[in-house]
């Protein structure tokens, strides 16, 4: 997938476009820019200024430490969007590498979500609009919409309703704020070791939920310990970690229910 002429040009960037590696291999590379497609126009509205405000506040900060947080700059088009044919942008970062430390990842987390908790201090109304897979997927991990089935392969189907049964009555995952729904495999490291955030995918939802749903991830998709899940089986914890499954299973296209079903072996 390439950005058409026009895109290239809002963004002012060259012609000559680079593929990048990681996340769905979809991005790409245009002058000091990496472009990213089918970005929903609504959410970015609402979550680049403020993110992209948060992203030079950290960058600037006198008392900033190499290692400390960064968030890749979201950066606006000519005409001052956040996105034209889908394609949303934010600077490169050059010479980072991905992040593979599952630690380093879930404590990136926690800060990103403390700055979060200040910078976007009320939920946002933008939110109550979207109607992606991903939306639909975590409403019903939250119990907010019931399962629909249409459309799901057997499988899927099969294993999701036996995490809705393993879920009922399930308590309270805690209090509830901007988070960061993707984050592994969306941390880099820099040159100074510094993580750096990508693609922020918003949700309002407990940081439990979004620090569950990255060990899942990470063990399902980048080879982390079947024993990160496994830590997941007693109490609220339970039920954090299959809200997490629940939302993945759902929202995955497609679901490697095998894959689920191996890591999550210790919690159904």
């Amino acid at each position: 997938m390439t950005p058409s002429s026009h895109v290239l040009d809002l963004f002012a960037v060259p012609e000559v476009v680079e593929p990048l590696p990681g996340g769905q291999g979809r991005s790409v590379l245009a002058g000091d820019l990496v472009l990213s497609p089918d970005r929903d126009p609504g959410v970015l509205t609402w979550l680049q200024p403020p993110l992209a405000r948060l992203a030079v506040e950290l960058d600037q900060s006198p008392w900033r430490g190499a290692g400390d947080l960064r968030i890749a700059v979201p950066v606006p088009a000519r005409d001052g969007s956040w996105s034209v044919e889908g394609w949303a942008a934010s600077r490169h970062e050059p010479g980072t590498r991905a992040c593979r430390d599952l630690d380093v990842v879930l404590a990136t987390g926690r800060l990103l979500h403390a700055r979060f908790a200040v910078a976007f201090p009320e939920r946002p109304a933008g939110l109550d609009d979207r109607e992606d897979r991903w939306a639909h997927a975590e409403r019903t991990a939250f119990g907010e919409q019931p399962l629909a089935g249409t459309g799901l392969p057997e499988d899927v189907l099969a294993l999701a309703r036996e995490l809705e049964t393993a879920l009922n009555g399930a308590g309270d995952d805690g209090r509830c704020q901007l988070v960061h729904a993707d984050l592994a495999g969306n941390v880099l490291l820099d040159a100074d070791g510094a993580p750096v955030v990508l693609d922020v995918a918003p949700a309002w939802r407990p940081p439990a939920w979004a620090e569950a749903v990255a060990v899942l991830d990470a063990v399902v998709h980048l080879g982390a310990e079947r024993a990160r899940v496994s830590a997941y089986a007693g109490g609220l914890a339970r039920a954090t970690m299959l809200r997490a499954a629940l939302f993945r299973v759902l929202s995955d296209r497609p679901a490697d229910v095998a894959a689920y079903r191996g890591a999550l072996t210790d919690l159904l």
